[in-house]
């Protein structure tokens, strides 16, 4: 389906929602990259009429992104920005709060993490990059459930969208699942999307009414590694192969495009999708791990939040 198609497509579905509800829309990592393309063409295609909500660490760039949304003709609509640093689990808890006394239709996690560091540690005892790409997503999801599960019984949309790698994961070691004995680079980047994949498909298995998907966003330019990674050199090579590869990759407003219509139009029944770079079902192509390890990332995921949680406490 060509890009005109896409966006025909994502136009039709959200014009077509009842006026009556608007639809709740919260962009995790939407300040920047594929999520704030997600999150643009989202109010662009409501006309503003809807509450969105943008969470990250950049006020200034929240703000900017939300003057340029259209003025809504709906008093009920809401544009808003809550910060929050996702490394750290306390803060999620933080910032979803407020967020969990209302309904939720469409809870999207894109934030990045860029490092040449190994592993890094934050206070909470949890690698920094593994904490973006799937402790602060599993979080997220987990204190948002009785939004989503709100909006499910008035009869609407309730999906759950993770930016990451549907088809680029690896095996997965269950006896080191927070890769403290072992880490490498390597590791973490196959890591991530395997465990992204199981757990959108536990989340599935114990919360049946909603939908939950994982994608790929295939090559894309973002401004991660150029403006954010901790690197002089990695932001040098970054901005450099933007410009060589340019015409290779999508722009951040096509991305969010492709994913938003991935998340509206191909995910359409409550289970467990994984999608490529243009909104498309892969089914299992490339999948790794099993129902055993499932089990296992389950139960070790919650115990590494009790243990962050507590920690701060004591």
């Amino acid at each position: 389906m060509n890009l005109a198609a896409i966006r025909s497509a994502n136009a039709k579905y959200l014009s077509s929602l009842p006026p009556t509800s608007l639809p709740v829309a919260v962009f995790v990592g939407g300040t920047s990259g594929i999520g704030r393309g997600m999150a643009e063409n989202f109010a662009r295609h409501t006309n503003g009429n809807a509450h969105i909500v943008l969470v990250g660490r950049n006020k200034a760039a929240a703000e900017s992104i939300i003057s340029n949304f259209p003025r809504p003709s709906s008093l009920a609509a809401k544009h808003e920005f809550i910060q929050c640093d996702v490394t750290l689990m306390k803060n999620i808890q933080k910032a979803t709060e407020e967020l969990s006394k209302g309904k939720i239709n469409y809870l999207v996690m894109s934030p990045g993490y860029i490092t040449v560091k190994d592993r890094d540690e934050s206070e909470e005892g949890i690698d920094r990059k593994l904490a973006v790409h799937y402790y602060a997503r599993w979080k997220f999801i987990n204190d948002l459930l009785p939004a989503l599960k709100k909006a499910k019984e008035m009869g609407e949309d309730a999906k759950v969208f993770s930016v990451l790698g549907a088809g680029q994961g690896g095996s997965i070691n269950v006896n080191d699942l927070g890769m403290r004995q072992v880490y490498s680079k390597m590791a973490v980047k196959k890591a991530g999307p395997t465990y992204n994949d199981l757990m959108m498909e536990e989340f599935s298995s114990r919360n049946p009414g909603i939908t939950f998907i994982h994608a790929w966003p295939g090559w894309v330019r973002t401004p991660i590694g150029s403006q954010h990674a901790d690197s002089a050199v990695v932001r040098g090579v970054s901005t450099m192969l933007n410009g060589i590869l340019r015409p290779l990759m999508m722009s951040a407003e096509t991305s969010g495009e492709c994913m938003l219509y991935g998340m509206l139009n191909t995910a359409n029944e409550p289970r467990a999708w994984r999608l490529t770079e243009h909104g498309e079902d892969i089914g299992m192509k490339n999948y790794f791990g099993t129902e055993e390890e499932r089990t296992a990332l389950w139960v070790h995921t919650v115990e590494e939040m009790r243990n962050a949680l507590v920690q701060r406490r004591v």
